[in-house]
């Protein structure tokens, strides 16, 4: 299978109040969770605020009342297309997010990062379908060694293609909850916008899954931040982005963080130095905005079989002679 065997095209759809999935986004997406529900319209407007006023907390300069800035936000579809014809042609690889910045002294409105949330319907195949066949080993779940291949060189694949690099100038930034299976420990490094770095002895599960899509890790905790976040980034992230780029991302998914897990990032205390999260803890608050996170988890088991079914199966052959011929590309 050669490269131009299959194409991958973008779509964008805003993600305000007014948002409503589309029949190919991953309905455990983060937003797409959230735009569900008898209080759908409340609970999105209620996340523009948090994200917007978390945003102009953080960029403080020249902004005395804390409302200078807007953060917008799209959601940007990653399509995969096979050349040939036949059932199951198309299929939606990935979405994320993209951030822009309005500056509503000046009003200009200047790109923010893409990437920040990320869903894939193939990881949902990875994590709930493979992970779970390949049974418990001595220490946890036997990962096979070829765990992710395919996913990580399909994701490559894409940010080297020319729908992303016509659309985006920069790498994207994933940022996503810290692991509850590891510890964490202030190293000491501070950055003005990130805030305090925290390393850890040995990657997660999910870091090495990234490190297979090339994107590397660190961890920080910005100012007035209760838990880090995990960063997963091409290239350098405290040198290739601008402030309020990092601003953006940070206020966005701080933002989905403390709705989705806050018994970590709404938590009433903030970590220590040396700390390890967990999803068991009692002293926190919850956010105004409706979550169902056990039907979330349910949901992904369903969308990692539709996912074998309708992508995995039917083209199993091609995409596997595609990626034996791929070196992989790891972070």
């Amino acid at each position: 299978m050669a490269d131009d065997d299959f194409t991958f095209s973008i779509t964008t759809t805003r993600f305000d109040e007014d948002y409503s999935p589309s029949e190919n986004s991953r309905i455990t997406t983060n937003f797409a969770n959230l735009a569900r529900g008898e209080h759908r319209q409340q609970n999105l407007r209620n996340t523009l605020t948090m994200i917007n006023n978390r945003f102009n907390d953080l960029a403080r300069w020249d902004n005395p009342n804390g409302d200078r800035y807007e953060v917008e936000l799209e959601i940007i579809s990653a399509q995969l297309t096979f050349t040939a014809e036949g059932a199951d042609r198309q299929f939606p690889l990935i979405e994320v997010l993209d951030t822009h910045v309005v500056d509503r002294r000046t009003g200009i409105r200047t790109h923010g990062i893409v990437g920040n949330n990320f869903s894939s319907f193939v990881r949902d195949f990875d994590f709930s379908v493979v992970l779970p066949a390949a049974g418990v080993g001595p220490t946890g779940p036997a990962v096979p060694e070829d765990f992710g291949d395919l996913h990580g060189k399909l994701f490559q694949h894409f940010l080297d293609s020319a729908a992303y690099q016509k659309r985006f100038p920069q790498s994207p930034v994933v940022c996503i909850s810290v692991s509850t299976s590891k510890t964490y420990r202030r190293t000491g490094n501070q950055h003005p916008v990130l805030g305090d770095e925290y390393e850890q002895d040995a990657y997660s599960l999910t870091d090495e899954y990234f490190g297979k899509m090339g994107l590397q890790a660190r961890y920080f905790m910005p100012r007035g931040s209760v838990a880090p976040l995990a960063f997963y980034f091409r290239g350098d992230l405290l040198g290739d982005y601008t402030n309020l780029q990092l601003i953006s991302t940070i206020s966005t998914m701080e933002t989905f963080q403390k709705i989705y897990r806050p018994e970590i990032y709404n938590a009433n205390s903030a970590a220590a130095s040396v700390y390890r999260p967990s999803l068991d803890s009692q002293d926190y608050s919850r956010t105004q905005i409706s979550y169902d996170r056990v039907e979330r988890s349910q949901l992904a088991v369903t969308q990692g079989k539709y996912t074998e079914e309708h992508f995995i199966k039917p083209h199993r052959t091609v995409l596997d002679h595609w990626a034996a011929k791929r070196p992989a590309r790891v972070a």
